[in-house]
């Protein structure tokens, strides 16, 4: 029989993407909320950091909320508002500011040297940042427990990435009754060996993690990140590849995966999803067609890729390099729109495209510069726009592929699409993700939950958890093909996906919907309501760990009196 899992009373749970949308963390985090926050009903309590010069758009603040306790905060020199995270469930939230500990910033990190071994020395960048918002974090949690609670109830502090690493390290030395969780989404060092170009995974077993920490200029954030994962109570990280990597990289193994799940709830139904996504395909096409002056119709094959400007991480290079293979193929048997939808150094939406956009007119000659949405501020030294030239890739008019720089975040007020991504992404017939380095990988689960298969990398965290699921390697009529991908087959990932999507433009209707129907299926079995016994683990493993402490503190106590 099994044994019944330790549940905490309250969880406080500290990012720096809590009520402040700037990377994937806040959709894992967002979306997760809902489901703790109907289990534990208004005992998951998120710290985010308060740094919105306007009102914050994602927070709803509530003065009443906690004010007798935020009365002695004050007090206590901590600058908090208190309320709810405006998403499903609106799960209690605190913000804090941090600013006025920068004042004692030398001291913090004498002291994280001194108990933890902590190196603040070679820190530079975001690291102050981080750090001020993560003891900020931990004294809130401090404060609050010591007005509110006592050792009677079981309490987790759980800390995302590097950036809440002091204050874990805080709660760990402070409040040693607190149970403490670290969830690294990916290694700051194995992310900074992919992103300059080394060789990751055939030589992850022979690098050392402290010596290319000082090659890379990484000593402060791997030793935060690596000295946080070996005194928290339970480290976690988001998938099997990503613990490996802490293996070899932190010397610290995982005690429990934690891969991402979603809810998919802001995924249209019925005839909502048939119109939005007759709407999306319109709009692309007419972008496209005003851009390239052509007249390309509702039978192209729409296909892209997205995320964060990594060019080499995320694979945008790999997938450029298959467009341009798609060229000369001759299984292709539609037209190909192929779009990059990654946010760069972007300057102001096209005005030549928006006036061929409100005229309602057709143009048969390209606008100059036929391959990007909006202009860049520095057009010679864009890697998309640099290969693209390389390549020779100009977007002629006899070319069955076009590919288009879409350089902006898509949030409804870009100036040429206005459309927000989820929006938009339901209208493509196939997404391409080949990442090289991915701890785990939502674009290409949101992609499927939109019923739009997609390519993906067996370098993700995502595309192993679909051969894992599936029990083979994930081919299209599954709803995701998963690539092989090592250090060293480029030229084979390139041709496998030229070659999918080449397969993709032969298939009848029915065949099309089969595999988006998969697509969908498959999207479902990693909700939240799937993946959250996880997190259950990772809880029960933390608390017991935290409760042997306290047994042996008391055996301690008893023994010096």
């Amino acid at each position: 029989m099994a044994t019944k899992l330790l549940l905490p009373d309250y969880i406080f749970e500290s990012s720096w993407e809590v009520c402040n949308k700037v990377g994937g963390i806040y959709t894992v985090l967002s979306t997760r909320a809902k489901t703790l926050q109907i289990k534990f009903r208004d005992r998951i309590i998120f710290i985010g950091p308060d740094v919105f010069k306007e009102d914050n758009p994602y927070f709803i603040e509530d003065k009443s909320l906690f004010a007798d306790w935020k009365k002695a905060a004050v007090g206590q020199g901590l600058k908090v508002r208190t309320g709810r995270w405006d998403i499903p469930e609106k799960p209690i939230t605190i913000l804090v500011k941090f600013e006025q500990f920068y004042a004692e910033k030398n001291e913090l990190y004498g002291w994280l040297w001194e108990h933890y071994q902590v190196d603040s020395l070679h820190a530079y960048g975001d690291y102050d940042e981080a750090s001020m918002f993560s003891y900020a974090a931990a004294k809130v949690l401090e404060s609050y427990y010591h007005f509110y609670l006592d050792d009677t109830k079981k309490v987790i502090y759980h800390g995302n990435e590097w950036m809440t690493g002091l204050g874990l390290l805080y709660v760990n030395n402070k409040l040693p009754q607190i149970a403490t969780i670290f969830t690294t989404h990916a290694t700051s060092i194995g992310r900074s060996i992919a992103g300059n170009n080394k060789p990751l995974y055939d030589y992850l077993f022979a690098y050392n993690g402290d010596q290319m920490a000082v090659e890379l200029n990484m000593q402060s954030k791997h030793s935060i990140e690596k000295q946080t994962a070996k005194y928290v109570d339970c480290f976690t990280t988001v998938s099997d590849i990503t613990a490996t990597e802490c293996k070899e990289l932190l010397d610290k193994p995982v005690d429990v995966v934690l891969p991402n799940g979603f809810e998919n709830d802001f995924v249209p139904k019925g005839d909502t999803f048939t119109k939005k996504r007759k709407l999306a395909r319109k709009r692309v096409l007419d972008v496209a067609n005003a851009l390239l002056g052509s007249n390309l119709g509702d039978d192209t094959l729409i296909v892209s890729t997205s995320g964060r400007y990594e060019f080499r991480n995320k694979g945008v290079d790999v997938y450029i390099e298959a467009m341009n293979r798609l060229l000369r193929d001759n299984d292709l048997k539609k037209n190909v729109l192929a779009f990059i939808e990654v946010p760069g150094w972007v300057g102001e939406p096209r005005q030549d495209l928006l006036e061929r956009l409100n005229s309602g007119k057709q143009y048969d000659t390209p606008l100059y510069v036929p391959l990007l949405t909006h202009w860049l501020k520095d057009m010679s030294h864009d890697n998309v726009l640099g290969m693209l030239k390389y390549l020779d890739m100009h977007n002629r008019k006899e070319d069955k592929v076009k590919l288009i720089f879409i350089p902006c975040y898509l949030n409804g007020n870009d100036g040429i699409f206005n459309m927000i991504y989820y929006d938009l992404v339901l209208g493509n017939d196939l997404c391409i993700y080949p990442s090289y380095y991915e701890p785990w990988g939502y674009t290409p689960l949101e992609a499927i939950a939109f019923k739009v298969p997609c390519i993906t990398s067996d370098l993700s965290g995502f595309g192993l958890w679909v051969n894992k699921e599936l029990g083979h390697e994930g081919k299209l009529i599954d709803g995701v093909k998963v690539v092989h991908r090592t250090d060293y087959n480029y030229s084979e990932v390139a041709d496998s996906i030229k070659d999918t999507v080449a397969e993709y433009s032969t298939f009848a209707p029915n065949q099309v919907k089969a595999i988006s129907d998969k697509a969908s299926d498959l999207s479902k079995k990693a909700l939240w309501s799937q993946f959250i016994k996880y997190y259950y683990e990772a809880y029960d493993f933390a608390l017991k760990h935290a409760a042997e402490r306290m047994e042996k503190i008391k055996k301690i106590n008893i023994i010096n009196i």
